[in-house]
């Protein structure tokens, strides 16, 4: 049974760090909204409550179960979520006017608590609070406190609950990794033995269990999780898995031949579709973004249903859905608004009749490359920056046709070629180059020009739900810049995107 540290989320942009943090521990942890507690899972060693934007003095403030507080699992509250402990076992929350934010210090420690226990005094620590515990219930002890605020962690004297004002899992909170394995391994007894070896082991040979002698199609996109899917599908179920690369026109420069003859090399047991000009066709006229993702969406599923007809017998979809994809799809109040379609979350038209099979749903974006390297992929592979999956098809604002894709490729390739040429590639998140649906003057010789315009894009991140644009050197820009105005006919304006993710996003559409 897989020992799991069961995460709650009122909604905190932290919650995923949370995961990240737990999970560096070598212990697995899941993300479940708040009114979710599963009461008779018997793998769960302990219950960490995140953060919210909510305050626990609302109307209509979000609650756990109660039965989760009368349990004998350790619970650790997070900022809201210790406000909440506290709250509901009758302590005194409200907003103070001694709200902190940013950094902070912990000026009194109780280091024999098994919370505290290795921190040290001063210990910088990460603070995002309007509310303040003031009082706590009689039978909880203060165990943290900081120059402005009291109560800055506590725990409950008869049970393993605590609760901290601070967020632990932030860079921010220098020793926080301390007090998470503080609580997940000595406190949750965990035991550490979630690895990227016993990951592999596990995920295979339940892969041969529940597949047997099935046949599964696959649809390789050229990306990390994708090529990790099939690896881990072939080591299971070796020739019965049927890898699927379709070439849907929006692919990068001369991405369809090269990738697909790096599938062949690792031995898979992979088909290349050319379906550029039916997808051209579906996307004729059409501008809106949403209507884009649907347009490349549908076409794939009609080419891809038809390949695996083409394939006797066949009962299974893979997909390389990754665990960001899905905590996306859902939200603290359910499921969560469309701020894009995802490819891969939501499952198949009825008329395919598959049955899906996701090897990675449980990992986030680093864990994936992880588990690759342990599978002795090429670096070169596991290393690609993330590629959306209508690919250029959202990179190219307005109506898509195979003219404007051609610009793009070929600007596109200047790019990422210059950032791998400089050594810059590897320290960037992911990037590429935008063509805008505008034009503008231009002079080229002696003649005014009136052409495309195209944006750089590049971002640093770790799971890509937030992301801060990255700064490239100002003579790197320049020379690409330069070499795509002289190289790439149509265009004669550059321009470099420094948004933020939030409250931009990393693609453009």
């Amino acid at each position: 049974m897989q020992e799991t540290i069961l995460i709650l989320d009122f909604g905190s942009q932290y919650t995923q760090l949370i995961a990240r943090r737990v999970r560096e521990l070598n212990v697995y942890c899941e993300i479940h909204p708040y009114h979710t507690f599963p009461q008779s899972d018997n793998s769960i060693k302990g219950v960490i409550l995140s953060g919210s934007p909510f305050s626990v003095r609302d109307v209509n403030a979000p609650e756990v179960n109660e039965s989760l507080l009368k349990s004998q699992l350790p619970v650790l509250g997070v900022c809201y979520g210790a406000q909440f402990i506290a709250n509901a076992n009758g302590g005194h929350v409200q907003a103070s006017g001694i709200r902190e934010y940013g950094r902070a210090n912990l000026s009194i420690i109780q280091p024999e608590n098994p919370l505290m226990k290795g921190l040290t005094s001063g210990s910088q620590v990460w603070m995002s609070h309007g509310d303040t515990i003031l009082e706590i219930p009689e039978n909880f002890n203060v165990i943290a406190s900081t120059a402005d605020v009291r109560i800055a962690g506590y725990a409950m004297a008869e049970k393993p609950i605590y609760g901290i004002q601070f967020h632990p899992e932030v860079y921010h909170t220098t020793e926080g990794i301390i007090l998470l394995k503080n609580f997940v391994v000595n406190i949750c007894s965990c035991s550490q033995s979630w690895t990227p070896e016993s990951f592999i082991e596990t995920t295979i040979a339940n892969l041969r269990s529940k597949l047997g002698n099935d046949k599964v199609v696959l649809g390789l996109s050229g990306g990390v999780d994708s090529s990790v899917t099939a690896v881990i599908l072939d080591k299971a179920i070796g020739k019965n898995l049927y890898c699927i690369f379709v070439d849907n026109g929006l692919l990068r420069k001369n991405e369809f031949t090269t990738v697909l003859d790096s599938y062949l090399h690792m031995g898979l047991n992979v088909k290349g579709v050319d379906a550029k000009e039916r997808f051209y066709k579906a996307l004729k006229g059409i501008s809106e973004p949403e209507k884009k993702r649907k347009a490349i969406g549908n076409t794939f599923i009609e080419v891809f249903d038809e390949e695996a007809h083409r394939i006797h017998d066949v009962k299974w979809l893979a997909q390389g859905t990754i665990y960001p994809d899905v905590i996306e799809s859902k939200s603290v109040k359910g499921p969560s608004s469309t701020i894009k379609s995802h490819h891969n979350v939501g499952g198949l038209p009825d008329f395919m009749k598959l049955s899906i099979i996701e090897p990675l749903n449980t990992l986030f974006k680093d864990e994936v490359r992880k588990i690759g390297k342990k599978l002795n992929m090429d670096t070169n592979l596991l290393n690609r920056h993330p590629f959306p999956g209508p690919g250029l098809g959202i990179r190219i604002l307005g109506e898509i046709t195979e003219e404007r894709v051609k610009v793009l490729q070929d600007a596109d390739h200047i790019f990422i070629e210059g950032l791998k040429n400089s050594g810059l590639y590897d320290k960037v998140w992911q990037a590429g180059v935008i063509l805008l649906p505008v034009q503008s003057v231009g002079v080229m010789g002696d003649e005014r020009t009136y052409e495309e315009v195209v944006a750089l894009r590049a971002v640093g991140s770790t799971d890509g739900m937030t992301a801060d644009w990255s700064h490239l050197p100002f003579d790197f820009l320049s020379k690409i810049s330069n070499e795509i105005i002289n190289k790439v006919k149509g265009v004669n304006r550059v321009v470099y995107d420094i948004s933020s993710k939030p409250p931009a996003t990393i693609e453009w559409e």
